[in-house]
């Protein structure tokens, strides 16, 4: 039986586990999936650790999809390209990183038709999931892409060709088209807490927010408020998860899967 996991820092939020349990079932492929929180002064140990265990790949998720870079033997072209992984796979006593974000965003835009070329959007946050967001929309020709961020100078060396603000000025910002929280403001326990004040949020047709826990945050609710089409993390977290098996099991799955899943996980919450 192999075994597979997610890496962070704190992890009882993570719905990973059911997801993975359900494509593991589904496909009839014999492996657990299990949580690793991991604090900060021992990452090191940690990815040296997963050899020990007979760890076959893990997901990466906050504070670490940047931070464990450096641990790493060899890194995919598109992480590398977007300076962040969430995907590492153990391989040939190995470690090899790619980014499944990318993908799983890509995924998640498509399944609720929310164009790309020739709009504009508002990321929140400058960590690794905004990382993959900004890469996406820059591939796929998005018009413009404003970085908001409590840290304006290492923004600006991270994110090229794009405007960089912070959190305050975007009072002033005239309407526009989409905005994005790649922030954990919001995740369960704290979901009472929303990253913009609502009058933020009026400003923009489409909001979306990557944290699927609760499964409608505060700023997804001011958003809904106003009449905006709002769209969680749920979808993505579900495609991101199973490219990453795809990666693991060096196999090929109809992409119908992602639907099934998220189906199915939609109605054990609307049960509970």
């Amino acid at each position: 039986m192999y075994t597979y996991g997610l890496i962070g820092e704190k992890l009882g939020h993570s719905l990973s586990p059911d997801i993975h349990e359900l494509i593991l079932r589904k496909l009839g492929i014999k492996a657990s999936y299990n949580l690793f929180e991991v604090k900060k002064d021992r990452l090191n140990d940690a990815v040296n650790g997963l050899k020990a265990l007979n760890v076959k790949g893990v997901n990466v998720t906050i504070p670490y999809k940047v931070k464990v870079m450096p641990y790493l033997d060899e890194i995919s072209e598109e992480a590398e390209k977007i300076g962040a992984i969430n995907t590492i796979v153990i391989k040939d006593d190995k470690f090899l990183g790619y980014n499944t974000d990318y993908y799983g965003f890509g995924i998640m835009m498509k399944k609720f038709n929310i164009s790309i070329k020739s709009k504009s959007f508002v990321i929140l946050g400058s960590g690794g999931a905004s990382k993959a967001v900004f890469q996406y929309l820059k591939d796929n020709e998005a018009k413009e892409i404003i970085i908001v961020t409590r840290n304006e100078e290492e923004a600006r060396s991270k994110f090229h060709n794009c405007k960089v603000m912070q959190y305050n000025d975007l009072k002033g910002l005239n309407s526009s088209e989409i905005i994005i929280n790649c922030t954990p403001v919001g995740m369960y326990p704290n979901v009472l807490d929303c990253i913009v004040e609502k009058e933020v949020l009026r400003k923009f047709n489409v909001c979306i927010d990557l944290i699927y826990n609760p499964f409608e945050t505060v700023f997804l609710k001011e958003a809904r408020s106003f009449g905006n089409v709002s769209i969680n993390g749920l979808y993505m977290l579900v495609g991101q998860a199973i490219k990453a098996e795809e990666l693991w099991n060096n196999v090929k799955f109809d992409v119908k899967i992602i639907d099934e899943i998220y189906s199915e996980l939609l109605k054990d919450m609307y049960e509970l």
